[in-house]
């Protein structure tokens, strides 16, 4: 049994490895073939009948149950899903099995992708700022027209910050736990929080009630693999600079956001690269802290890819244990 165990958390590993190699080495694939693509169209299909237009009357009970209704038959269908395939997958032997799982578990996570994305501001920035706000409009909902260079930046970091947890850390984290249907699930309530998760007006609609059950449950899914994220930045860090800041400081900065998350990694990163970083008129993280320069983007990047391999390696033994645990 325990020989079982650990062939199983191995096999589990070897998947999350050969996942973490396809996207570095291929990225994305067709939108056509990308199960996220699939559940965005679904919930833009949902979400224009949940979600009434803004300015007419609604009852608040009747929007939160609808969007609530809407969010678990796409969620079930996800599981039904990913229950299916792991499934049929656990059938074979472990040596086909762990490549065929880290195939399917690829589009569930995208590091290559949001470094690409990041990077790219900084280089559209050296064109013009039109240019770098242009870019940083593929990443951000916020309005992006009257930011400066230096809050352009700040953007991009902050971005790159919080999608390492949603976009990665996330999804490894739920896969490790519960497999192939819990990375899927978190990557649903992940983008269902991004498309849902407004207090008012997106898109003409209002979803201030359509949207609460969404946003909550993302909250609940993403409350300790924010923190993980944040910790294995924080432990990049320098010695010196560890001991001087310290856990409590960055736990203050984070609860200077409205989201009981996404402040974790971000505040990580301000404090990590010393700059300050913020949503104007919302929030500053590490006020103290010098603008961000162009270099840094690319700090932030290079932070992203050790925090990626250190997630990686530390799967190996939570895997183990889970698995020693499970059995």
């Amino acid at each position: 049994m325990r020989d079982a165990a650990m062939l199983a958390g191995l096999s589990t590993w070897a998947a999350l490895c050969i996942a973490l190699l396809v996207d570095h080495c291929w990225g994305e694939p067709p939108a056509r073939w990308h199960p996220v693509v699939w559940m965005g169209r679904y919930l833009g299909w949902a979400g224009a009948r949940v979600a009434p237009p803004m300015g007419r009357p609604y009852r608040r009970a009747r929007a939160f149950v609808a969007g609530m209704l809407a969010w678990c038959v796409g969620a079930g269908c996800v599981l039904a899903v990913a229950l299916g395939v792991q499934g049929l997958l656990v059938q074979l032997p472990w040596w086909l099995s762990a490549p065929l799982l880290g195939l399917c578990l690829k589009p569930l996570l995208a590091w290559r992708m949001l470094h690409a994305e990041v990077l790219a501001v900084e280089t559209a920035l050296g064109v013009s700022l039109a240019a770098g706000r242009a870019q940083l409009a593929r990443l951000v909902s916020r309005d992006v027209a009257v930011l400066s260079e230096a809050e352009v930046r700040e953007s991009a970091i902050e971005s790159l910050a919080e999608n390492l947890n949603d976009s990665v850390v996330a999804p490894l984290f739920w896969f490790v736990l519960l497999g192939l249907p819990g990375a899927a699930l978190y990557r649903f309530a992940n983008t269902a929080d991004a498309m849902w998760g407004y207090l008012g007006e997106r898109g003409g609609r209002d979803w201030t009630w359509a949207g609460k059950w969404t946003a909550r449950v993302d909250d609940v899914l993403s409350w300790l693999p924010a923190r993980m994220t944040a910790a294995v930045l924080w432990m990049t860090a320098p010695r010196g600079r560890v001991a001087r800041q310290g856990w409590r400081r960055l736990r203050r900065e984070a609860q200077r956001t409205p989201s009981p998350n996404s402040g974790w990694p971000m505040a990580a990163m301000a404090l990590r690269l010393d700059v300050r970083l913020g949503k104007p008129g919302v929030y500053t993280l590490h006020a103290a802290g010098r603008s961000p320069v162009a270099t840094d983007s690319g700090a932030a990047a290079r932070l992203g890819h050790r925090v990626v391999a250190t997630v990686a390696l530390g799967a190996l033994p939570m895997l183990l244990a889970w698995r020693h645990l499970a059995g």
